[in-house]
């Protein structure tokens, strides 16, 4: 199988294979918070960008923000500035929808939407649960990211009464029978244990309900407090609880490389 052809097309100048109406490209990068336009020039001359799928490096190519697929070293750049990435650090006792009939506090309480569109949030926290809530009005990605098919791997820290006997972290891995089949966990980690507790950390990419509390029943250690710290890409880091913070353009470049976006 040939390998896929890379490059302008020596025939035609990169400059008229692309819209003519359109913007200078390293004005659209600046724009888009790649960097500063010369710096996104010489990222073109170096052969870093690509435009719908076509590596270009001529500094006269316009394109149509409205249209045009822009990949920077690979890496998807969002152009729409219509479209929303937010992480939300869920605090415990809050319902991971949008509103509740029985007026409990719920995603909407924290989130300013001055958007005026609708926002999703990517999968569920149960009320009990914190941590990592992404939001979003991309439908596609949020889509993506709940899909079994595109395995994207989630990182708790998860707290039982200690100790916690050697063996049991092999056990999850090898996977345990629940009432819905087999699930297990991807790595498991002992992260800290002090007289009567031990903290862990789990990552799955199972999106099944309350997986993480199923599981750590079933091999006979209830979950005292879980906390989600990582979607894909995208981490909690220092983040306040009950806080929501914005998604920088390189976050977003790796979370839509994520699902292949």
């Amino acid at each position: 199988k040939p390998a896929r052809k890379r490059g302008p097309r020596a025939d035609v100048p990169q400059s008229e294979v692309h819209d003519q109406d359109g913007i200078r490209l390293q004005k659209v990068m600046a724009s888009a918070g790649v960097a500063s336009r010369r710096v996104c020039e010489e990222m073109i001359a170096e052969g870093r960008v690509e435009v719908d799928g076509q590596v270009v490096t001529e500094l006269g190519v316009r394109v149509d923000p409205k249209t045009a697929v822009i990949h920077v070293d690979g890496l998807r750049i969002q152009l729409d500035e219509n479209m929303v990435y937010m992480v939300f650090n869920k605090p415990k006792g809050v319902v991971s929808t949008m509103e509740d009939p029985d007026g409990r506090p719920c995603v909407s309480d924290f989130v300013r939407n001055n958007h005026g569109e609708r926002l999703f949030h990517v999968g569920r926290l149960d009320v009990a649960t914190e941590g990592l809530l992404l939001l979003t009005n991309d439908g596609e990605l949020a889509n993506r990211l709940t899909h079994p098919s595109y395995e994207v791997p989630k990182t708790y820290l998860v707290q039982v009464r200690g100790p916690f006997p050697q063996g049991i972290g092999a056990e999850l891995k090898a996977g345990v029978e629940l009432e819905d089949g087999i699930a297990s966990v991807d790595s498991f980690k002992l992260v800290d244990s002090t007289p009567g507790h031990v903290l862990i950390e789990v990552v799955l990419h199972s999106g099944k309900n309350r997986i993480v509390r199923r599981l750590f029943d079933a091999v006979g250690f209830p979950v005292l407090r879980l906390v989600r710290v990582k979607v894909g890409p995208i981490g909690l880091g220092d983040q306040r609880q009950g806080s929501i913070r914005n998604l920088g353009k390189q976050e977003v470049g790796h979370l839509l490389a994520s699902v292949g976006l």
